[in-house]
């Protein structure tokens, strides 16, 4: 048994190097620096250029205050307050507790749950909108979230107004196994009674949007656009890549290659989707007629020039 206490010690050894010469992800979180293709960056020199790499492009991702403050412009919309079911329904516990996990993510995020919705007002048209926060457990979909969509969808309903939803995440939460599962059947059910209303759903995805997030509320826009270089996806490539038994192409499940097999309409660089999203409601409400009438407001100029460019 002594080669094995000697790894042990070997390894415990390596990792407080390891510890010493590279900085703790809570400090790495509190750094003014971050990484990218060049190395070090500025995180203001980031945020200057919308979080956006200027040298190759990448859109680093942002939660969904700082994507809405992009979209409408800081205090120019209303955040809603959406149900919070209970808490933890099957006590469930595997290193740590869900519970105290729901609590880190909370006063991290500073978020209720990992959707926020939102009203607002883009161009005269006002819209109801929602976003997903990756670092709310992992943009995981819970009931709490499930909730927060159909309260989105039915919002838009009642007041008339298109949703544009920005999904991301790794599927349905683990911790919360069949209740998180049911909810991929209600968020496309609350869709479908959006499209029944017709009223436009506009989906962006962002990086990264999978699993079940994916296979249910995410893939039911009438236009689906997506965010540069975003990861989209249902299994995981390994996962894929051994069921099929074939090598795959280098930007497979990428948005590029999405856009190519014809499961994204457009790829919009973040610096653009304001008026992407503003140019596609006004044609898709003026398609409506009768419709939405108080949002369905006279096309902008920038909108028009936006239509004819593209």
């Amino acid at each position: 048994m002594n080669w094995i206490n000697k790894i042990k010690k070997l390894g415990e050894s390596i990792k407080k190097n390891i510890d010493k010469k590279f900085p703790t992800k809570l400090e790495r979180e509190s750094s003014a620096w971050t990484s990218c293709c060049k190395g070090p960056i500025l995180k203001t020199e980031l945020e200057e250029n919308l979080f956006v790499c200027p040298h190759c492009n990448k859109h680093h991702r942002i939660s969904p205050i700082k994507r809405f403050d992009i979209i409408f412009g800081k205090n120019n919309y209303e955040i809603l307050k959406t149900p919070i079911p209970m808490d933890d329904p099957l006590e469930w516990k595997d290193t740590k507790s869900y519970i105290n996990r729901l609590k880190d993510a909370r006063k991290k995020t500073k978020q209720d749950c990992a959707v926020i919705v939102v009203k607002g007002n883009l161009n005269g048209i006002k819209l109801t909108a929602g976003a997903t926060n990756f670092d709310f457990i992992g943009g995981s979909s819970g009931a709490a979230e499930t909730e927060a969509i159909i309260y989105a969808v039915q919002h838009a309903i009642d007041n008339k107004t298109p949703f544009v939803f920005f999904p991301c995440g790794g599927g349905q939460r683990m911790f919360e196994s069949p209740i998180a599962l049911a909810g991929m059947t209600k968020t496309t059910l609350a869709i479908n009674e959006l499209k029944k209303n017709k009223l436009p759903y506009l989906v962006c995805f962002t990086d990264p949007t999978a699993g079940g997030i994916t296979a249910s509320f995410a893939m039911l826009g009438d236009i689906q656009f997506s965010e540069p270089g975003a990861l989209i996806a249902f299994a995981g490539r390994r996962v894929v890549q051994a069921t099929v038994k074939e090598e795959l192409p280098p930007d497979f499940q990428t948005a590029e290659f999405l856009l190519k097999h014809g499961f994204v309409d457009r790829i919009v660089e973040r610096k653009k989707l304001s008026i992407e999203i503003s140019s596609l409601l006004s044609i898709l409400l003026n398609k409506y007629s009768g419709v939405n009438s108080e949002n369905n407001e006279q096309t902008s100029e920038t909108d028009i020039e936006a239509r004819e460019a593209s």
